[in-house]
Parts: C-alpha cells; structure tokens; sequence
C-alpha cells in the first residue's frame, strides 16, 4: 500500500477510535518518478509524486509533525514547497531551490520535518524548481484539533478540487525555449479539474465528476496549483457559502463566482439543493490586460444520485476574461472571522514601513534572439538565483552569495501606473532585505505600467499576513491609509495585485530565517520578480533558526 494512502487509512481510524494524544507525528513517503499520462488525446511522459497527477494529499491536524521523505527517481532536480505552512523555526524545510535549500539531484533523497503550528484549513504542496510545480502538486488538508469544531456548521463530506494547467509539449522545453528568444512562453493548451480537462475541441476527453445526494452539504477545498493563470470557479445552479481561503477561516458569505490565483485555497460549502440532474462545473481564466491567457474553459460535473445516464447537462454562464468586477466583488467580500476563538491580530504599529514596485521590462540580451529579453523586478531589482542557497550562507556565515541592501523604496520615484518614463533599466541583484525579530513590516505592493500594467498573484513564504488595503493607480500615503481595514482584513499567504494598482499587507516578523517573497505567476518568478526577507534571530530560548538536518541537500 502507497505510503500516502497509509496515512489516509491511519487518520480514518484516529477519526473512528480517538486516542488521548493531543498531536502526533504522520510520516508520508514521495517518491518522484516518470509517468506518461494521456490528456487531450495525446500521451507525454510528466515528472510526478507516486505516479500521481495531481499529487498526493497530505492529510494532518493542527499541531500535528510532518515527515515526508522525498526521493528523486527522475533526471531533473527536485525540491518540495509546503505552500502556506509557516515553517515556525524550520525555514530548512520550506523547499524553494537555492533561498532554503538546494535541490534534491537525482538519485538522493531529503527529508521535510515541521510542525503545523496554529494552521488549519487547506493549504498545498508543489515543486519549487523550474517549472516543476505544473505536475508536481498537490493539497494538504488540516484538520481542527481533536475535538475543536469548524466555526460553521458540519458538513456531511469533503471533496478535494485542484485546479491546474496542461501542456501538450514538455514544460521544462516550453519555458527554455522562451529565454532564448527573450519572450513570454506559450499559454497552456488546457486547464484541469483534478488533473482532468474534460471535452475540448476535436477531443472528448475525460472530465470530473462530483457525486452528491439531494439536501446534504459538501466542504469543497479548492486548491489553485497552474502556473501562471489567475481562474472563475462557477457551478451551474449553485450557490457556494465561503468559509476560509489559505488556511484561514473567514466571515462566511455567498457567491456564484469565486475568484482563485495560483498558489491560494478557498473552503466553500455546496449544499445540493437543486433538483435531480446534472450540472455544470467550469473553470476559466481571468486576465484584464492583453496578455495572451488559455481560454479553453476546462469542465466537470455535478450528478446528483439517481439521475440517469443521458441526463442534459444544466449550464452556466462564465464570466467575460476581464470582468474585473468580479473579482473585486469577491476580494472586498473577504473578512477574517475575528471571534473569540480566532482573533484577528494585525499589527497596528508599524518598523518597517516598505514601497515594493513590481512589473515587467525589457532589457538588452546580446544572447537572445531578438536582442532584448523580458524580465521582472521589484524595485527596479531582477533577483538572481544564487548557487549556494541563501539560508545556508546566512547560517553559516558564508559571505558573498547575497547582499543585505535590497531596496524598501524604489530608487527614483515616478507616476507607476502612468505613463513610464523610457530610462528605467532593472538591474541584477542576489539581494535581501533584513528585518530585526519581531518586528512588525507594511510592504505597499505597487503594481506598475513600464511595459504593461499586469495582475499579480504575490505569495509570502514563512508568514501569513494581512491584507489591510487595495486601490487602483498610484498609492497615496496621506489618504489611502485613512481608508484601511485594520478590524478584520483577511489573512492570506497568497494575494492579487490588481493590474494598474496596489495592495497593502501587514505581517510580524516571528519567524527567524530566510523568506522568499515573489510573484506566483511562474513566468514572472523566472524572469526575476522576487526577493527574500533575511528575520534575524531573537533573545528567546526559541526564537532562533533550528540546527540544518543532516541530509540537507548539497550544491
């Protein structure tokens, strides 16, 4: 029996049979390897975790210790991130090559041990070298605390939906041959439910298939793993009542439509209260500028039992690519619960206070084909990658693999959502920016229009944090502050920032170690839109980086 599997069996008979130990240790085994799958009438061979696309679930509870062992069977290299898991003290298990670790070669396996401290919900995991996460992927699900309630009513199952992206051609090829031009690479050629597309032109493919039972209610823990699109999820007739989103629980509230980047989770209660039949699952790209996206709206149904075999299926209608509206509607209606049993505690004053503009530009490349290349920044900044991963230099004091000057502002000032200036050039730095422990950060996240104004799904590795504020145009800091929510924002790890605006985010900085911070559109990451945050030890008897495990990977 699958290693996974086995842990599923052993947490159904914990739910059965209860044991007096409040937390325990779950081991999980992922053995990387080749599989060919066939989708889209067409068979490739894909890097995968047991054979399986999506991956895996890795099932826990809260304050439960994770030790999965991960062994490379494939040629490429491989690292493991557990998306959203805070990593309190062991940063060496977070799993972004060269910031955390260096990646697991070929033959060698490594060892991810950490506790999910104060996290419940559903977070995920997926490859974090390359483009490795477009089939290396999968949801991790935790559970309450024996005996602790969700804050809404029960429902009667749980169904795990990932949300992907499919390409016919070999992925690792598909980004390669763009750096060599020096352009965007080519849009997936379908997105997946479960790893599925369902019908597509020329092709009656396999879609999902949710089985429900008229009056009862299903927990749908929805977990976006593409790579580069921001997606609508819709169901035919239904109305869907959110709960949490990354791990987080929220004010409860209902929509036909939710709105979900790569790396965020959403919790939505279904209650099947329509009639027999079956109905429509849809997802479909949300992209308000001109960027190419796939518009392939992959597809899956809901059957209620006892519907027969040649039943029509009930429709729905997606929402326009640019319906802006839409997602807007759906962001402002997120509020974090705030109650007594999950207080809201964002930080009210402020050390750090942070301008970060992100966005693409061009820049020479003697190398590409067409003379320039497309690259990303933050502050005018297009990270590289080192050699030597960064948490091991800052631990063991191995000087010139980074500097500690990355940039809290832009250098020179200008009007970011107008029209550019044309002298703006990004320059190629390994930089960090170093925060005292405990500290407590604002990072005004400034989209920009030096090429084209864009959305960006930003993810912050090792915290969760608050997002207090978001406008369109230029941040304003004598009046926009004015409006923020600092009651009850929603506390993500994960967030959209809107095409020509800004988002504010607040978090503490309690977590020793190195912490990336980048857009998780992949395209962005690997032309250079990230950073990571250096947290320096504390006083405390914990508040310090633990010892690096023995079998951490070598460069």
């Amino acid at each position: 029996m699958a290693s996974w599997l086995q842990a599923v069996v052993v947490l159904s008979a914990l739910v059965l049979f209860p044991v007096s130990v409040e937390s325990v240790t779950r081991h999980y085994k992922f053995n990387v390897v080749q599989r060919k799958k066939t989708r889209l009438c067409a068979t490739k061979s894909i890097v995968t975790v047991n054979g399986k696309f999506p991956g895996p679930t890795v099932y826990a509870r809260e304050d439960d210790r994770l030790v999965v062992k991960v062994v490379n069977h494939v040629q490429e290299n491989v690292t493991i991130h557990w998306h959203g898991v805070r990593q309190l003290r062991t940063g060496w298990s977070d799993g972004p090559a060269y910031i955390t670790q260096c990646p697991i070669q070929s033959g060698q396996s490594y060892t991810y041990n950490f506790t999910l401290t104060g996290q419940r919900g559903t977070l995920l995991w997926h490859g974090h070298v390359n483009w490795l996460r477009a089939t290396v992927h999968g949801a991790i699900v935790i559970l309450p605390k024996r005996g602790v309630p969700y804050p809404f009513p029960k429902p009667d199952k749980e169904e795990i939906i990932v949300l992907g992206e499919w390409w016919k051609s070999d992925v690792e090829a598909v980004i390669n041959q763009s750096l060599q031009v020096g352009r965007a690479p080519n849009v997936s050629d379908a997105h997946t439910i479960n790893g599925l597309p369902g019908p597509a032109p020329n092709c009656s493919s396999n879609g999902y298939t949710l089985h429900v039972e008229s009056g009862k209610t299903y927990l749908l823990r929805i977990v976006n793993a593409g790579l580069n699109e921001e997606l609508f999820f819709k169901i035919a007739g239904h109305q869907l009542t959110i709960v949490e989103v990354d791990a987080s629980y929220v004010k409860p509230f209902k929509t036909d439509t939710i709105f979900i980047g790569p790396g965020q989770t959403t919790n939505a209660i279904l209650t099947a209260d329509q009639d027999a039949g079956k109905y429509l699952i849809a997802i479909s790209p949300f992209m308000d500028t001109t960027v190419a996206t796939d518009n392939q709206t992959a597809t899956g149904v809901i059957r209620y039992k006892s519907t027969t075999a040649f039943s029509p299926t009930a429709l729905t209608t997606i929402p326009p690519r640019n319906a802006t509206p839409v997602t807007n509607s759906f962001m402002e209606s997120l509020r974090s619960l705030n109650s007594k049993e999950y207080p809201t505690k964002v930080p009210l004053e402020i050390d750090h206070s942070l301008l970060f503009t992100i966005g693409i530009g061009i820049n020479p490349c003697a190398t590409c084909q067409n003379g320039s290349r497309v690259v990303a920044a933050i502050n005018n900044v297009t990270f590289v990658l080192p050699t030597t991963a960064l948490l091991q230099a800052h631990y063991y004091g191995i000087s010139g693999v980074y500097t500690e000057d990355f940039p809290g502002n832009p250098p020179t000032p200008y009007n970011y959502t107008g029209t550019p200036p044309t002298n703006i050039q990004t320059t190629n730095g390994t930089k960090v920016y170093k925060l005292a422990f405990n500290s407590t950060v604002q990072v005004v996240i400034q989209g920009n229009s030096i090429v084209a104004p864009e959305s960006h799904p930003t993810h912050l590795h090792g915290f969760n944090f608050f997002v207090v504020g978001k406008g369109l145009g230029n941040f304003n800091p004598n009046t926009d502050p004015k409006k923020f929510n600092l009651v009850d924002p929603v506390e993500r790890n994960t967030i959209s920032v809107p095409t020509g605006g800004w988002t504010v985010i607040r978090f503490r900085a309690d977590n020793p170690g190195i912490w990336f911070m980048h857009c998780h559109l992949e395209v962005h990451t690997t032309w250079g839109l990230k950073m990571a945050f250096l947290v320096e030890n504390g006083n405390g008897p914990n508040e310090s980086i633990l010892p690096p495990p023995t079998d951490l990977p070598k460069c």
